[in-house]
């Protein structure tokens, strides 16, 4: 995207004899250095050279930017004020634990529009707005330190949970993530993605969403408990990152749960941060 104008990047890259670029987004992950050159490239020669070829961003419909991510893992709890609307007494980070869930790739993950379909059996449908970032460069134990320069870009993200079959109190348990977080079409992501190198300090962004107009969350990622490189250094002590891997880093207060209040089919939530765009999708019955 350049100038609120979309161009396709295979077919430009081939009028103008820019290699590499006509493969899958998800491929280029695993090379991110020499695949964020060549779209550079592209981008400071499209305008003038391929102009006939391009769209206007108003009206076009935007899928999810990275529509087939390897993994999304999701930070839970991972800002202070949304721990304490939560009703957590301790909110010193010492007090806290820094853990992750799933959500299933392949069938979560979906763009802009009438896109996330009302789950089977929940009546307490929430959202959570989240900075997500994707993995540029294979992530092993890495050190805090050196955690970002793993990171390619970032996007919006919104965390579709079903509050009342996440939680079993009567079981061992006490909590499902699987029923309360996996659900199809259960993470919205987009409207683009943004090459890390656009992002002056993804530790200081500004986050909105909104539900048919009304604000819920305002609030800047610097309210995060775990910082964005605490999240990747711990996550590959745990699990190896491999490029083009999603992380959804927390969401801050703001919530349905705390109030009761909850989505239902015909709602809009439009989720922005700051620096990457606004993300708008709309509740549809369940399949």
């Amino acid at each position: 995207m350049i100038d609120e104008r979309l161009y396709p990047v295979a077919a430009a890259a081939a009028r103008l004899g820019i290699g590499g670029l006509d493969g899958a987004l998800i491929d280029g992950f695993g090379d991110w250095p020499r695949f964020l050159g060549a779209l550079e490239g592209l981008a400071s020669r499209a305008p003038a050279a391929c102009a006939d070829l391009a769209l206007a961003k108003t009206g076009a419909r935007l899928l999810a930017p990275l529509r087939y991510p390897g993994k999304v893992l999701c930070a839970g709890a991972n800002y202070y004020d949304h721990i304490a609307e939560m009703g957590v007494a301790d909110t010193r980070k010492e007090a806290q634990r820094l853990f992750f869930f799933f959500k299933p790739a392949l069938n979560a993950v979906v763009g802009s529009g009438r896109t996330v379909r009302m789950p089977l059996d929940t009546k307490a449908l929430d959202w959570e707005i989240e900075l997500a970032l994707v993995i540029g460069r294979r992530a092993r134990a890495v050190s805090e330190s050196e955690a970002l320069s793993h990171v390619a870009a970032y996007t919006v993200a919104i965390d579709i949970s079903a509050r009342d079959l996440n939680r079993v109190p009567e079981s061992f348990f006490k909590l499902d993530w699987v029923a309360g977080k996996a659900h199809d079409t259960a993470c919205p992501m987009g409207p683009v993605i943004v090459p890390a190198s656009f992002i002056k300090d993804p530790q200081d962004l500004a986050l909105e969403l909104k539900v048919n107009g009304d604000t819920k969350q305002n609030a800047r990622s610097s309210g995060m408990i775990f910082s964005i490189a605490e999240q990747i250094a711990r996550l590959s002590r745990i699990m190896t990152l491999d490029p083009g891997d999603v992380v959804l880093t927390g969401t801050p207060a703001g919530v349905g749960a705390p109030k009761g209040t909850f989505l239902k089919v015909g709602d809009r939530i439009d989720a922005t941060i700051e620096s990457i765009g606004t993300l708008s999708v709309e509740i549809a019955p369940s399949a």
